[in-house]
């Protein structure tokens, strides 16, 4: 079973902890940390750039370099939740593009857990970019 727990530290700020040891700020005003929502998307960008750099490996793919952006709209009215992300990918290294899209793909639709939450309430899209 994974945990979790969050500790009000000041204001709006508090420490989370997770049941694998680490720790992590957390400021709803933004002043000192990332915001709750912010981490989400990073758990996100995180999430499906590790499922990517598996099934790139694997796949004995030269990538040099993975960066995951993304970019979201929250709805108007509590609870504003995410209601549309755009992610953006960028490769580096003499990749397959078919092997990247592929990748990309899988991780959306098959083996992405954050994405597979986050879909529920919002529409993901994704595009590819090559650093080569």
């Amino acid at each position: 079973m994974t945990e979790a727990k969050a500790t009000w530290i000041n204001e709006q700020r508090f420490v989370g902890h997770a049941s694998s040891s680490h720790a992590l700020a957390m400021d709803g005003d933004r002043k000192v940390a990332a915001s709750p929502m912010e981490l989400i998307l990073m758990a996100l960008c995180g999430c499906t750039g590790y499922d990517v750099v598996s099934i790139l490996g694997k796949k004995r793919e030269p990538f040099t370099s993975i960066e995951v952006r993304a970019e979201a709209e929250r709805a108007a009215n509590p609870p504003t939740v995410y209601t549309a992300i755009r992610l953006v990918y960028r490769v580096g290294g003499k990749v397959s593009h078919k092997a990247v899209e592929d990748a990309v793909r899988l991780s959306e639709e098959k083996y992405c857990s954050v994405a597979a939450m986050l879909s529920k309430t919002a529409n993901i899209r994704y595009e590819i970019e090559y650093a080569e």
